[in-house]
């Protein structure tokens, strides 16, 4: 499960920020009368449509594991859990068929109209994933349903889609996706300006994607501490994991690094009273230590807060080194020209992925040894495999590989076909039509 949800989060990021961002630059095309934003537009519609086709693959294994790795979960509270995966599927639907409208509406359409069909693409984006974190938030905050005698009783669906919690991890996710979306297309033409290919299409190419991940850079710290509050009391033991408290101080440090051994903190970077500032919004309150946590109750404390802190350390280099590309370009220097600027931008991309990865790890392994907080554990939830769990995962791991593959000779043919001038490519995983003239 590990492997495949951390395969499709990134192309569930792509699923979410892409369409907003291929709008932003086809309607600056129409407005302005911009061929170079018009053709940019309809190549990443392509390119969006690889990843979507190769994201709906990925996410079909995934229902099929919910199901297959997780039965007393989902026998237990399937009917808790209906509503918000079934308007998953449904925006998922509703998504490919405005993506087919989008991608086949060019030259057959009226302008103003064809872009247009990018906002259903975008808004459905939006509601998948929403559905699908509020079921997370759900298995953080449990609600919307009783327990009455082991059964579940009482469902609430809408309370359990619109639980408290959802909308702000939501917004963290979303705005992650942006991050790991902009960052990585702009990378892309970052990569071709440091092969010299510094025009009009590369500048554009790389600059529409970079406002969108600036924007996201800036604002996830903020959101990311706005989701942190209440953290002591919904899951005390994560957040004694994400600040490595082993014992309850007060005021509590910022540790930076370090690693929990024999119940002794060692390795770590002590910086005095702001571990209680940012977890707690206080200088003197202290954040709950682990020794107020059963130990059968605590997570693995060394992979969740590393996770953490890898997360946090990249957002926040991300969020000062776009601050300074504005700045700088305020006052009338141009980064593009430098390259060790475009030598950054190249690895802002996977940096992001990896934040994003290190978010997910930490709030899921933080959340140990409960799959619901609270109500059940993870044992209870996992099917009974021995043996056959391996292959499993072996298949698991074949089926990705080849997708991963895949995606790039396709995504390598179309760039290297662009290049070359051709600007229709109807079907980009075929030969040349030289070749098959030949």
């Amino acid at each position: 499960m590990a492997l495949s949800l951390g395969w499709h989060i990134i192309l569930a990021c792509f699923g979410v920020a892409f369409p907003a961002i291929i709008f932003v630059m086809h309607l600056r095309g129409i407005r302005r009368d911009d061929p170079v934003a018009l053709e940019l537009a309809r190549r990443w519609a392509k390119v969006s449509a690889v990843l979507f086709a190769i994201g709906a693959v990925s996410g079909t294994v995934l229902s099929f594991e919910m199901g297959l790795l997780w039965p007393g979960l989902m026998g237990t509270y399937g009917d808790v859990l209906g509503l918000p995966f079934a308007f998953e599927g449904l925006a998922f639907f509703v998504e490919a068929i405005f993506l087919g409208i989008y991608l086949y509406g060019w030259g057959r359409m009226p302008p103003r109209q064809h872009v247009l069909m990018v906002l259903p693409m975008a808004v459905t984006g939006i509601i998948g994933a929403y559905c699908v974190v509020a079921v997370n938030a759900w298995m953080n905050v449990p609600t919307g349903f009783r327990l009455v005698d082991g059964e579940v009783t009482d469902v609430q669906p809408w309370t359990v889609l619109f639980n408290q919690h959802a909308f702000l991890q939501f917004a963290h996710m979303w705005v992650g996706a942006y991050m790991v979306v902009g960052f990585s297309i702009a990378g892309v033409y970052a990569v071709g300006m440091l092969r010299g290919r510094r025009d009009a299409h590369h500048r554009l190419g790389f600059i529409v994607p970079f406002v969108f991940a600036s924007v996201a850079a800036l604002t996830q710290p903020f959101v990311g501490h706005v989701l942190g509050f209440g953290l002591d009391e919904r899951q005390p033991a994560k957040l004694a994991a994400f600040e490595l408290a082993e014992t309850t101080e007060s005021p509590s440090p910022l540790r930076l690094g370090g690693v929990l051994v024999d119940g002794e903190v060692r390795g770590s970077i002590d910086i005095p009273v702001l571990g209680s500032l940012i977890a707690m919004n206080s200088p003197t309150a202290p954040v709950p230590g682990l020794d107020t946590i059963p130990e059968d109750e605590r997570p693995p404390v060394n992979l969740t807060h590393l996770a953490f802190q890898t997360m946090v350390g990249i957002g926040t280099l991300l969020a000062a080194g776009v601050a300074w590309f504005w700045f700088q370009r305020r006052r009338g220097r141009d980064l593009l020209e430098r390259r060790w600027f475009l030598r950054a931008a190249v690895a802002a991309g996977p940096l992001a992925a990896i934040a994003l990865e290190s978010g997910w790890v930490a709030t899921e392994v933080g959340r140990q040894p409960w799959i619901v907080h609270g109500v059940m554990r993870t044992p209870e939830a996992v099917g009974d495999y021995t043996s056959a769990l391996w292959w499993l995962l072996g298949i698991s791991t074949v089926i990705y590989t080849a997708m991963t593959v895949g995606a790039v000779v396709v995504l390598r043919s179309m760039a290297r076909r662009w290049r070359a001038g051709e600007t229709d490519l109807p079907s980009p995983y075929a030969p040349p039509v030289e070749e098959l003239q030949r």
